[in-house]
């Protein structure tokens, strides 16, 4: 039996994707598929892809789906006794999913999931580690008040240690749990799916452990704003997920929530624009206006995640 499935979902980037695999064709050496989910690519990337990584199982999706959607339609063909879920801006420099299966492989049965250490490329630590988190946390996270890296009990620690949340950039899991969790939740079209999925973990009564020998690279989160007007539909999308979750259907708290994230949108909008005047070179500043304008506009209707972005999307498109 295939040890692990590696899944990736990449919307139409090049660069990133060969990377990653790159990369991956590396520095594994355990049994292993790779199933890419090619989100809306252009057909000659298509056929390179193809062409150039014929060891890959190519998922083709051209719909407009979200990160848990497009995993899914992966995940749903998974062969491994794990799966790995990675974003394609990642790049592996050492063998971390061959010592993620060790680790796995080690462990007591209540261990579900083991995540590695995320790394900047520069070689500083990026995520080790995230703590449980809630409506209250999410609020003060917003204010600068609660870093998740001063949790202590559940980041940054040495060896192999019991963590809450993983983050879905990488992260190991029993293909078997994550089948019978029904997988991604499809309601979050963008976030918060990983802190979803880590919480039907943990009242299931299974573990999330993190094992710090094995790292990776995540470009993701080293830089500053993208100037992507994608940016306009993400936003809203994002934040309408994160304030579904974070409410657990109470329409009380999701109101407080959505009065709290309106009012961060406006002084977000407003602190952009003034730093918008004073850039001239460059236009980093537009996408998160219009995407902070939108996110006010969107969260007081009843349109799910997936429905704002599909509208801000369409936007972009006319």
């Amino acid at each position: 039996m295939t040890d692990v499935s590696i899944v990736i979902v990449c919307m139409d980037n090049w660069g990133n994707i060969t990377r990653c695999l790159d990369s991956i064709r590396t520095y594994t050496s355990v049994s292993y598929e790779v199933l890419v989910v090619a989100y809306l690519f252009s057909r000659d990337n298509l056929a390179r892809l193809l062409g150039e990584y014929p060891w890959v199982k190519v998922v083709e999706s051209n719909e407009i789906r979200g990160f848990s959607e497009n995993n899914n339609l992966a995940l749903r063909q998974a062969k491994g006794r794990y799966c790995f879920v990675l974003n394609d801006d990642t790049e592996l420099t050492m063998p971390a999913i061959d010592r993620l299966v060790a680790t796995a492989d080690s462990q007591p049965e209540d261990v579900a999931v083991v995540s590695p250490v995320l790394l900047n490329p520069d070689g500083s630590v990026q995520v080790c580690g995230r703590p449980p988190m809630n409506w209250r946390t999410f609020i003060l996270h917003r204010l600068h008040l609660w870093k998740e890296s001063d949790q202590t009990d559940y980041v940054n620690k040495r060896g192999i240690f019991t963590t809450y949340n993983v983050i879905g950039a990488a992260f190991l899991i029993r293909t078997d749990i994550f089948r019978s969790l029904g997988w991604f939740d499809e309601r979050y079209f963008f976030t918060p799916e990983d802190i979803a999925l880590s919480t039907l973990v943990n009242e299931s009564g299974l573990r999330c452990i993190v094992d710090t020998s094995a790292s990776l690279i995540h470009f993701g989160g080293m830089s500053g704003k993208s100037s992507s007007m994608i940016q306009t539909a993400t936003i809203p999308s994002g934040i309408k997920g994160t304030l579904m979750f974070f409410s657990q259907g109470n329409k009380i708290g999701y109101f407080a929530l959505a009065v709290f994230a309106s009012a961060i949108s406006a002084l977000t909008i407003v602190y952009n624009m003034m730093r918008k005047s004073t850039n001239t070179t460059t236009d980093v500043y537009t996408p998160m206006i219009i995407g902070h304008r939108n996110v006010i506009a969107s969260l007081f209707n009843g349109k799910s995640a997936k429905e704002v972005f599909i509208k801000y999307y369409r936007k972009l498109q006319s």
